[in-house]
């Protein structure tokens, strides 16, 4: 027998995959941003290193 009425939690549901989903985002652009800055400092090493020798 099929439920009558509203479906349960609906609203909420979305509310929170809406967030979840920008929690996801803000990792990883954290994660992407630090790793680009990391591969900045690698490679700003790399020719400081060239230069000195």
């Amino acid at each position: 027998m099929a439920k009558k009425g509203r479906e349960k939690n609906t609203a909420n549901k979305a509310k929170h995959s809406k967030l979840i989903a920008q929690k996801k985002n803000r990792i990883k652009s954290k994660s992407e941003e630090r790793k680009a800055k990391l591969k900045a400092i690698i490679e700003l090493a790399k020719t400081r290193k060239a230069n000195a020798s």
